[in-house]
C-alpha cells in the first residue's frame, strides 16, 4: 500500500531555514507515511533548488503567486492526503503519531499547535492566540500547517489566498497533537505590535467573509 501523504511546500529564497525543516520531516518517512515531497517555487534566487533537490523532492517552479503554485501542487500530488507546511516549519518529534490519529478522522482538515524557537514573551503570545484561534474558532493560521485529505477540498477553489482557502474549511478543522515550530527572527523583524494588530485584522476578516466554496464530503 502507497503511502498516504503528499508533502507540499510553497517555497521563495527559503534556503536560509529549509534544512532544518526537511530534516523533521525525515521522522515521517520512516515511519511510512511520505510518499512524496512537492517544492512549488516561486523564483527562488539562494540555494533552495540545491536543498530541494539533494532531499529528493519533485521540484515545481512556478508564478509567484502562492496561491496558483499551491494549485499546480495538489494537481501533481499522487497521495490521499496533503500536508501543506511553511519552508521554515520545523514539526517537532513525534508528529508522526498526531498525524496518524488524524488519518484515523478522514471528514476533518488539521492543524498544528504552533510554537516559536524563543521563550521571549512576545512570541508566547502570538502563538497563544494563534493555538486559541485555531482551537475555538476552527480558523488556523497558515503557519500552523495544513493535513487534509484530498477529497474534503471538493470544490474549494485552491487558487484563492490562504484566507480564503481557511474559510472554505472552516468547521472542519481540528487541532492535532503536535507542535509545530518556527524561527521567531521573521516575526521580530516585522516587530509583535504590528504583528498582533496583524493577526487580528486577519481574524476578523476570516470572521466577515463568505464561505467561498463548501468542502464536499
Amino acid at each position: 500500500m502507497s503511502a498516504p501523504l503528499s508533502l507540499i511546500l510553497p517555497t521563495r529564497d527559503a534556503a536560509r531555514h529549509l534544512p532544518a525543516a526537511l530534516d523533521s520531516l525525515l521522522e515521517g518517512v520512516w515511519e511510512g507515511l511520505v510518499r512524496e515531497l512537492i517544492v512549488a517555487d516561486g523564483g527562488s534566487t539562494d540555494d533552495t533548488f540545491d536543498i530541494a533537490e539533494a532531499a529528493g523532492a519533485i521540484w515545481l517552479p512556478g508564478p509567484a503567486s502562492r496561491p496558483e503554485r499551491v494549485a499546480a501542487a495538489v494537481a501533481a500530488a499522487r497521495a490521499p492526503w496533503l500536508l501543506f507546511l511553511e519552508p521554515e516549519a520545523r514539526l517537532a518529534p513525534g508528529w508522526t503519531g498526531a498525524v496518524k490519529a488524524a488519518l484515523a478522522r478522514p471528514q476533518s482538515a488539521h492543524h498544528f499547535r504552533l510554537r516559536f524557537d524563543t521563550d521571549a514573551r512576545g512570541p508566547a503570545l502570538i502563538a497563544r492566540f494563534a493555538n486559541w484561534r485555531g482551537r475555538t474558532l476552527g480558523l488556523p493560521f497558515p503557519d500552523q500547517g495544513l493535513l487534509v485529505r484530498r477529497a474534503l477540498l471538493g470544490t474549494a477553489d485552491l487558487a484563492l489566498d490562504d484566507l480564503a482557502l481557511t474559510r472554505a474549511l472552516s468547521g472542519r478543522h481540528r487541532q492535532a497533537e503536535a507542535e509545530v515550530i518556527l524561527p521567531v527572527a521573521p516575526y521580530r523583524a516585522r516587530g509583535w505590535v504590528r504583528q498582533g494588530a496583524r493577526n487580528l485584522r486577519h481574524t476578523a476578516r476570516l470572521l466577515a467573509a463568505p464561505r467561498p466554496a463548501e468542502a464536499r464530503r
